[in-house]
């Protein structure tokens, strides 16, 4: 079998010399992403609640930082105990599976998914949409400020032909493809997209990055390929990313006493109806060699099994549980007094909240199999097993239908999207340029009309969520004009 890593993956747009013989090609790269503008900025945007809500909650920052631990973590396990790892040349790198869980979010622009919906329809009828992994491939390829093209004298975005010579943080291309999660091209105009989702957000990446993806082939795989590019890297990223979500992102609801545990087993029909219909979506997705795979019928005896620690269920319960004709405080009646006090300390106990998502992330980490590429290791695929996949897409949906989709939670990302949107059509107006700092103008004048339209978006989308309001604030608000805050 073929290396799981060679020469080629560490080449680079820009080739250079490494002088550092104590440091290898990944941990120059994760060294260079950790000193970027954008990663700091990941401190800004929203993971689950506002940062404005308390200090506790996570951020984008913290969830990257957790999610590369639990991918590192990952690789080190399969090191040791997969026998597909077991010859040195076939060991996994950790510090680029760390890397590809630090780097995963760079593209998120602010107030999180309505944020990128927004940007989308800004962007959708003229210039190929806006995603978050394919604006965090553009942000590590082009924009960050760190290499160009160019001799070390020419500085600046573009040469004298107003050529475009950025090269972003000019990393390794094996680094490129660690968060490259979905090797398909948005069409640029929504007319192309798919039937019936012209007006949804496309997984993908940007049309104008098609020729570094080829590049990113050929240098990984040693040759230009038609499957789908999708590293083992990569998919022990999106595993750690799922992870993540499931456990600590339920750890910061808890937290805030938006539910208990109790009430998970208390909610509208209709969430747990959305949660099996997404869950069994997936399952036939990620498992496409099950030719029966049993679905997902009752999310509460998923849960049951999630806290069975915490609570004694007996079966005249979860009949009940189960009962649609039950009402939902009918529900709670058949659990003890204690078992809701029970439940009311765990969500606010930080010892128990700690335990909780430590031994269910173990629990997780023994799930995770390998399904073997029969030609290239590079594309060996990263998976949880069938029973924790189940675990963890119920955890994780159930915050996002319980939560997310919560009025409370989705009138603040309304509003965040219309801000997104109100800045963007500013900008855009006749002269609206100069409302951009002036490295953003200089970019916007040297480009045509769908690169200009690209710069609005980079602008925006590399907003924190504090910058986009205070930004919108002095476009709109009633605020004090200042001329002296720097943009």
């Amino acid at each position: 079998m073929r290396p799981l890593y060679s020469k080629s993956d560490s080449g680079r747009v820009v080739e250079t010399n490494n002088p550092e013989t104590y440091r290898d090609e990944w941990r120059r790269d994760y060294a260079r992403l950790i000193h970027s503008a954008s990663f700091r900025r990941l401190q800004g945007k929203t993971q689950v609640f506002p940062g404005h809500e308390g200090d506790f909650f996570r951020n984008r920052l913290t969830h990257s930082l957790e999610v590369a631990q639990i991918a590192k973590s990952i690789a080190i396990k399969l090191n040791s105990s997969h026998p597909l790892f077991e010859d040195p040349a076939q060991k996994l790198a950790p510090d680029l599976v760390e890397f590809a869980g630090l780097a995963h979010d760079l593209g998120h622009p602010p107030f999180g998914h309505n944020g990128e919906e927004a940007l989308d329809e800004c962007m959708r009828d003229h210039s190929g949409g806006f995603e978050g992994n394919a604006q965090t491939l553009r942000v590590l390829s082009r924009l960050e400020k760190k290499v160009t093209l160019g001799s070390p004298d020419d500085i600046g975005p573009f040469t004298d032909d107003a050529e475009d010579q950025r090269c972003g943080l000019n990393l390794t291309y094996r680094s490129l493809a660690s968060v490259l999660k979905y090797d398909s091209i948005i069409p640029v105009m929504a007319g192309d997209r798919e039937s019936g989702k012209e007006n949804s957000v496309v997984k993908g990446y940007y049309e104008s990055d098609s020729e570094l993806v080829q590049k990113i082939k050929i240098h990984v795989l040693g040759e230009e390929i038609n499957d789908e590019l999708k590293t083992i890297e990569c998919s022990i990223m999106d595993i750690a990313d799922d992870i993540a979500y499931s456990t600590y992102d339920l750890e910061d609801v808890f937290k805030f006493g938006f539910l208990t545990p109790l009430d998970l087993f208390a909610l509208d029909d209709a969430i747990y109806d959305s949660v099996v219909q997404t869950i069994n979506k997936r399952l036939k997705k990620q498992y496409p060699e099950y030719d029966r795979i049993v679905a997902v019928k009752d999310v509460q005896e998923v849960l049951h099994e999630v806290f069975k620690d915490l609570f004694s269920f007996g079966t005249e319960q979860l009949r009940i549980l189960r009962s649609r004709k039950s009402s939902n405080e009918y529900k709670k009646m058949y659990f003890s007094v204690e078992a809701q006090k029970r439940a009311i300390h765990y969500a606010e106990d930080g010892y128990s909240r700690t335990a909780f998502t430590s031994n269910l992330i173990q629990v997780f980490l023994q799930g995770v199999e390998i399904k073997e590429h029969p030609k290239y290791p590079q594309l060996h695929k990263a998976r949880l097993d069938l029973q924790t996949f189940v675990f963890v897409e119920v955890l994780k949906n159930i915050t996002y239908e319980a939560v997310i989709r919560a009025p409370a939670l989705q009138v603040v990302e309304y509003r965040g999207k219309d801000i997104v949107k109100k800045i963007f059509g500013a900008i855009s107006e006749r002269n609206g340029d100069r409302l951009m700092p002036p490295d953003f103008r200089e970019i916007y004048r040297n480009g045509d009309e769908l690169n200009r339209r690209r710069t609005i978006c980079d602008f925006i989308a590399g907003m924190t969520d504090r910058y986009a309001i205070e930004f919108y604030s002095r476009l709109f608000g009633a605020n004090g004009l200042t001329m002296h805050k720097p943009l």
